[in-house]
């Protein structure tokens, strides 16, 4: 098998991974600002890099994975100017911003459950580092670069970039620029200059959420709280940074400018970015109607969209772009999805209860399987590339299902072919890709309900069959069909599946 290959965007080309510690990795990834419900490009983040999360686990590694919660400090615009995100939803909600946190937080975790995303090993808050943030600013003030402005704190980004040459290196802005820009905001006559940001911003009286400092009243910037939590729990140097593409500038260029400013090291060895997500074509947008929720997706209620879709099938829907690459959401492309989900894991399903015992020697059919499975990994580890991944598993799909039609015999190759066959499904399908099966009685109550009716009217069924009352028999087959309910008849016996 071959090594891991990881897209850094630092570097902007694909490099061996070798972690920082032998065995033992530090991933972390922004999470989501709990001001409102997580939405479908934050999704896709979060479903990418739990993808990512598994496979590293997959290959051995003891992975440290912290996703933060925004809770403070990110202000509308994304700049130093505004008001905080929750402070402004909680004034519109009647609520207390820690109220609006709770609300959303709780909110997003339900989705993230719904998606099958694992947890991380720890979600820490901003507001619960606030001691952490006022620290690190005091070390960045200590290495001069950075300066106090009417009780507000701002990093100056000309002196870091004359000490260390990097402002602007990963998201690949031109400084020169960065430093002309003018823009027409508050507090910009504070500032030395305008790419200059706020570390900690001082708090007027109708600000929710402050806390004292040795500056004043107030509360930390937002790129602040990262920098901070992933020092506090993955150290000065880590392996891996991760979010999404939208936040490589300013919110991720300006972590690596606080984290060298603190301690003159840079904070993640690689950095990784996942794409956005298109609707229709375009980006989606609330002002034009182009949008859809994660609810309306589920219920199908919504013009862009003919009908329902199941977390599973959008989540396999998903995974058919690659992480770095835009994916375009429409019906056809969910509908497509959805075929291709149903198809795998019926294979999966007939593959992992078939009884083996095989042939004793290995022939063609036996090497054609190990190289194609030996494939799927090889295109895992081409920087997680898990469409092509996936387009593997499915030159497999035709082999399991000429024996599931009793076209060819399983004892056409070995036993330990049928179990690196099944181990193969298993891991990349359920621990890798993280699908459920939504359709078996593991997958949802349902489904396991109607299993038990099923096997009832297939009983009937095949009664009517061995007595060769072939009238019954289509009846029955006839009936459930049009109920989108598909009957397949085999040499392992009579299944059925929803269509």
């Amino acid at each position: 098998m071959s090594e891991l290959h990881i897209h850094n965007s630092l570097s902007r080309q694909k490099e061996i991974f070798k972690p920082i510690n032998l065995g033992h990795i530090g991933m972390y990834v922004c999470g989501p600002t709990v001001y409102s419900d997580v939405h479908l490009g934050n999704i896709r983040t979060f479903i990418s890099f739990d993808v990512i999360y598994r496979y590293l686990i997959h290959l051995g590694y003891k992975v440290r994975y912290v996703r933060n919660i925004t809770d403070v400090g990110h202000l509308v615009g994304d700049l130093d100017t505004g008001e905080d995100k929750i402070a402004e939803r909680a004034k519109l909600e009647d609520l207390e911003p820690m109220e609006v946190v709770q609300k959303y937080t709780n909110g997003f975790h339900q989705m993230m459950d719904i998606f099958n995303v694992l947890p991380p090993s720890i979600e820490p808050r901003a507001t619960g580092h606030i001691i952490e943030q006022i620290e690190m600013v005091q070390k960045i003030l200590d290495n001069n670069l950075a300066y106090v402005k009417n009780g507000s704190v701002y990093f100056d980004t000309i002196k870091f970039h004359k000490k260390y040459e990097s402002y602007g290196k990963l998201s690949g802005r031109i400084i020169d620029k960065l430093f002309s820009e003018t823009r027409d905001l508050k507090n910009q006559k504070e500032k030395r200059n305008p790419a200059d940001f706020a570390i900690w911003m001082k708090a007027d009286d109708r600000h929710l959420m402050k806390w004292n400092s040795p500056w004043s009243v107030g509360f930390p910037g937002w790129h602040l709280e990262c920098s901070a939590m992933s020092t506090k729990y993955l150290g000065e140097h880590f392996d891996i940074h991760g979010g999404g593409n939208d936040l490589k500038f300013p919110h991720h260029e300006n972590e690596v400018a606080q984290n060298i400013g603190a301690c003159g090291c840079a904070p993640a060895k690689y950095w990784l970015h996942s794409n956005m997500l298109l609707m229709n074509g375009r980006k989606m947008s609330k002002s034009d109607g182009n949008t859809i929720t994660p609810h309306q997706l589920f219920t199908g209620e919504s013009e862009h969209i003919t009908k329902g879709y199941s977390p599973m099938v959008i989540r396999f829907f998903l995974m058919q772009a690659h992480y770095r690459s835009t994916i375009d959401i429409s019906d056809e492309a969910l509908s497509a999805a959805e075929k291709g989900y149903k198809k795998l894991i019926e294979a999966n399903r007939y593959l992992q209860q078939i009884h083996h015992e095989g042939s004793s020697v290995e022939n063609e059919l036996d090497i054609q399987i190990k190289e194609s499975i030996s494939s799927v990994f090889d295109e895992l580890n081409d920087d997680f590339n898990t469409p092509k991944a996936l387009a593997r598993l499915f030159e497999l799909v035709p082999i399991i299902n000429s024996y599931k039609n009793g076209k060819r015999e399983f004892q056409d190759f070995t036993a330990t072919t049928m179990a690196e066959l099944k181990q193969c499904f298993r891991d990349v399908l359920m621990n890798i890709m993280g699908l459920l099966d939504e359709t078996s009685s593991q997958g949802n109550n349902l489904y396991s309900s109607l299993d038990g009716v099923m096997q009832l009217v297939l009983e009937l069924r095949q009664k009517a069959r061995y007595n060769k009352d072939w009238t019954t028999s289509d009846k029955i087959r006839d009936a459930l069909a049009k109920e989108n309910i598909l009957v397949k008849d085999g040499k392992e016996g009579t299944s059925w599946s929803l269509n």
